[in-house]
């Protein structure tokens, strides 16, 4: 199955709410993108508006890339502009998922290659993100050029007894 990418969809509320079903379907699977199960829906909820106003900050603000299978939902990538005045030429990748039942199949690869891809359009030189230590998606990334370039240890807390290394990776665009 191919996915469709839509580069900056109409933020519709039906657009919300399947954004916050794929969330939680993402977390409830094990996936690290914020919190952990069990979740549910009004769990998600208040972040994914959250990050969607700053998608509705226009222009210089964040962008969405929304991926579709057969007309539903199964994936995001966010690209956040730094702020700094002298990071400018950077991003952020956030909220970067794909449906578990379609994982392991290239689509989330295609994916981050499509907003590779945006952000060049956009003009940035380079892409950051954080991973959760002990989750091995570092080494998807890696296999995509990102490199590791800085650890915070244990600074994620996933349980009482579970801290996780936040790892920034980064991909030169140029």
């Amino acid at each position: 199955m191919t996915l469709t990418y839509v580069r900056d969809p109409q933020l519709t509320p039906a657009l919300q709410g399947d954004l916050v079903r794929l969330w939680t379907e993402v977390t409830q699977a094990g996936g690290a993108v914020g919190f952990v199960p069990p979740v549910t829906e009004d769990d998600i909820r208040p972040v994914a508006e959250e990050q969607l106003a700053a998608v509705h900050q226009g222009p210089g603000g964040t962008r969405l890339i929304a991926a579709y299978a057969d007309g539903r939902l199964v994936g995001t990538v966010f690209i956040t502009p730094a702020r700094h005045r002298l990071m400018l030429h950077w991003a952020t990748l956030v909220t970067v998922m794909v449906h578990p039942a379609l994982q392991g199949g290239g689509r989330g690869k295609a994916m981050l290659r499509e907003a590779i891809d945006m952000a060049r359009d956009l003009g940035f030189k380079a892409l950051r993100l954080g991973v959760r230590g002990g989750t091995g998606v570092d080494a998807f990334y890696a296999t995509l050029g990102f490199k590791e370039v800085g650890r915070v240890p244990e600074s994620i807390k996933v349980a009482d007894d579970d801290y996780r290394d936040d790892i920034a990776m980064w991909l030169r665009l140029d």
